[in-house]
């Protein structure tokens, strides 16, 4: 075996140039392969994690006939004391927060101008509502006993021009169906970073929400955040029982595994012409290297050296021209990933509809990642010198002497 690497060590430095240029195209792929992971991990990470903070929970608890689509603010289909609820939940180990909240449709206006909104009701002092609070950018948070303030999305208030402080025209649709008109301040503006959930999205505190919607003691969901995600099926299992739907984040966010299966499958596809191509580079220049030794195979073959082993001083090659590109791929590939999050990828409102991407994307590089294509692009490379391999180890003694003359 030491021979065979001493071998291949000089047949490799006898272009060095070529070598050189084998090896950073396959070093090339695999940080393109890493770059393009870690890219989707973090758009579908932040996806995810985007939509259990702002927008899902880890578990939700709802009445059985509630549907989301609808906002319905009918009794019969609004959780019963919820605040009873949420403190039952809380008593859980796993458990960092539960809290009611209350969902209603309406719109905003100021002057001649008007917006399409979510009404939110929420418990300011809840843990779970910490997103909003941290998110103020302008103005104050809200407190629970405000009957007449309001927290606005910076886009919505971008929109219709407004600031901290100013009075804006709210119309909710009510429990009976009617529309609940009142004028409110803007206590503050907040920011998630997330345009797609800050451009729909009105904060109320829950005991307001409650009084204007005519739902008094009731809310949409019982809204639960884990301290692991890793819990969420155990807890979940441990509601279930009652009259009330239990509902995980899996549950309530169908498009968004969908979307990364889907995406999963096409990424795949891609890592696969990358590494065609790159293996292509491979096959060429053991092909060539075949070509400009054939007497020197042909004479290695005479003196007893088997077709076997001929053909492994080749994939030899093949394993060493891996091992250097992968070591440079690793190192290209964190470079390239370090360069990238210096400011991200900013999509701003090219976010997909429906999904909590973040306005600016980051790429989340892992361990597992980097160690598996790695791993597969040493393989692909392997495989791509068994045909040059191969080739040589079938030339002729004769035949190889005499094609060099």
């Amino acid at each position: 075996m030491l021979q065979l690497l001493k071998m291949s060590f000089r047949d490799l430095g006898r272009n060095r140039r070529r070598t050189f240029f084998s090896a950073l195209a396959v070093s090339v792929g695999l940080a393109i392969l890493m770059l393009m992971s870690s890219v989707i991990n973090g758009e579908m990470g932040s996806a995810i994690e985007g939509a259990i903070i702002l927008e899902t929970g880890h578990i939700q608890v709802r009445a059985a006939s509630y549907d989301q689509n609808k906002s319905s603010l009918k009794w019969e289909d609004l959780v019963l004391n919820p605040d009873q609820i949420g403190s039952q939940i809380s008593a859980l180990p796993q458990v960092k927060a539960a809290t009611p909240r209350l969902f209603a449709s309406g719109f905003v206006s100021a002057g001649n101008q008007s917006a399409g909104a979510r009404i939110v009701g929420i418990d300011p002092a809840s843990a779970a509502n910490d997103p909003y609070r941290l998110g103020i950018i302008s103005g104050s948070y809200l407190t629970a006993d405000d009957s007449g303030g309001l927290l606005i999305g910076k886009p919505i208030a971008e929109k219709l021009g407004l600031k901290a402080g100013d009075k804006v025209g709210l119309s909710v649709n009510t429990a009976n169906g009617d529309v609940a008109e009142q004028t409110f301040i803007i206590r503050g503006i907040y920011s998630t970073n997330t345009s797609s959930f800050d451009s729909a999205t009105i904060f109320l505190p829950l005991a307001k929400a409650q009084t204007i919607t005519q739902t008094q003691n009731h809310a949409s969901t019982v809204f639960v955040m884990l301290k692991n995600t890793s819990d969420t099926a155990s807890v979940a299992s441990a509601l279930r029982g009652s009259n009330l739907k239990v509902l995980t984040w899996q549950d309530l966010n169908p498009l968004i595994l969908e979307f990364e299966t889907t995406a999963n499958s096409y990424i795949g596809i891609l890592y696969m012409i990358i590494l065609a191509i790159a293996a292509s580079v491979i096959i060429n220049t053991l092909i060539m290297s075949v070509y400009e030794r054939t007497r020197e195979i042909g004479i290695l073959s005479s003196i007893g050296m088997r077709g076997g082993r001929i053909m492994s001083l080749f994939l030899t090659e093949s394993a060493l021209l891996a091992v250097g590109g992968v070591l440079m791929g690793v190192v290209l590939g964190v470079l390239g990933i370090l360069l990238f999050n210096i400011n991200g990828f900013y999509i701003g409102k090219m976010g997909l509809t429906g999904f909590m991407v973040a306005d600016t994307i980051f790429a989340k590089l892992t361990l597992n990642n980097t160690i598996n294509l790695s791993i597969v692009t040493f393989i692909v490379t392997i495989l791509a010198g068994l045909y040059p391999a191969v080739m040589a180890s079938r030339l002729q003694p004769v035949e190889a002497l005499r094609a060099e003359k």
